[in-house]
């Protein structure tokens, strides 16, 4: 994991989104990293430092002492490999922006610019307070400066703190060393659903996961993510589609717009497809359905994006991933029925240089796919 042996210093300000902190704090541990929580007195004022202490395992800190820790933490050799502010509100935009740090998560932040080290800023206060175009302006000045900005949530007139599980996506690609910076990737995922009448569809049984974690896996890694599916993931580009023509002219689409560097074509996508009845099919007597041949979608990429990953399922997938390779396919990855909704799967990758089985969950799985595209292909 990504995390495992870092240190993130997490800085919770006077926002009412505090609450969530120990839960943002219990999901960075679990993906490996030590976090250090030091809070604002606003944020005193919300939650108590003692819950952020049980949460992490170590002392919270609430004040600048002789110790340094802004400079234990932050300075040039400090330990903390990242700085995550969440939540941060528009007051502590404001000071950072300025160069203010009377407070002990500002002071943390001025040591951090000044030792140019990833920051993280999670805003999150009233919608009326983030339009504010002072504050808008001072958050475009910290991303000038190298700051990410996550978020916010507009919800129900507030601007609130992003999804936990996005902001720890956010952590991970900034402390991934990101081989993938500068790459744009274009994922489809899940299955296609073919019209048959007016409400019913040909579909297969495809959950888009492994689709979704390589999507998950390119932006950790720092790549630019487009994922065409039926879907939605938070982090990246979504196109969303229904049918393999549909998916069809949204990869002819992004094509146009701008040549990827890397396609993964990890859909189910439909072979054929039903001669669509109008109307509803009457119930309760024989039906039969006229299924013709749809074009392959992978030959749009084919001779134009110059590495394409393919995937493969049935009995026949190994022999049908030789016949892709030959056709100019960088990489194949031949699976079984069974991997079809499944939260574990078993994989054989198949390219030029041999054939390595892989197994895991599909994060897992997810990681290993890409640990030989960047080994092997890039």
């Amino acid at each position: 994991m990504i995390l495992t042996g870092k240190t993130i210093l997490i800085g919770v300000t006077g926002s009412i989104a505090a609450v969530e902190t120990v839960r943002l704090i219990h999901a960075l541990r679990r993906k490996g990293a030590e976090v250090q929580p030091v809070m604002s007195q606003a944020a005193c004022s919300i939650i108590h430092p003692d819950a952020l202490t049980y949460a992490s395992g170590r002392e919270t800190i609430v004040r600048i002492s002789g110790q340094v820790e802004h400079v234990q933490y932050c300075g040039d050799e400090g330990r903390a490999d990242l700085f995550l502010i969440a939540p941060c509100t528009a007051n502590t935009i404001s000071k950072i922006a300025c160069g203010i740090d009377d407070t002990t998560v500002t002071t943390c932040a001025t040591t951090a610019l000044g030792r140019k080290m990833p920051i993280i800023v999670v805003p999150a206060m009233h919608h009326a307070m983030f339009r504010h175009e002072i504050v808008m302006r001072n958050l475009a000045a910290l991303k000038d400066i190298g700051i990410e900005i996550v978020g916010p949530r507009v919800e129900e007139g507030k601007a609130k703190i992003a999804d936990i599980n996005e902001i720890v996506l956010w952590c991970e690609r900034l402390l991934s060393g990101r081989p993938l910076a500068g790459k744009q990737i274009l994922i489809t995922s899940g299955r296609c659903e073919e019209p048959v009448d007016d409400v019913r569809v040909l579909t297969t049984r495809s959950s888009g996961k492994m689709g979704r974690e390589l999507a998950y896996e390119a932006f950790r890694l720092g790549g630019d993510v487009t994922i065409i599916h039926r879907d939605e993931i938070i982090v990246g580009r979504n196109i969303h589609i229904t049918s393999a023509s549909s998916m069809g002219d949204a990869i002819r689409s992004v094509i146009k717009e701008q040549v990827p560097d890397l396609y993964i074509s990890a859909a189910a996508i439909s072979d054929f497809a039903p001669d669509c009845i109008n109307g509803k099919i009457p119930s309760g007597k024989p039906a039969s359905i006229h299924l013709h041949p749809l074009p392959k979608l992978l030959d749009l990429a084919l001779g134009t994006i110059p590495i394409t990953i393919a995937f493969k399922l049935g009995s026949s997938a190994h022999e049908e991933a030789t016949q892709l390779l030959q056709r100019g396919v960088t990489m194949v990855c031949a699976n079984k029925p069974e991997n079809l909704g499944s939260e574990d799967a078993l994989y054989t990758i198949m390219d030029l240089f041999g054939n390595q089985p892989i197994e895991g969950s599909k994060q897992e799985i997810a990681s290993q796919i890409f640990e030989r595209i960047i080994a092997k292909h890039l």
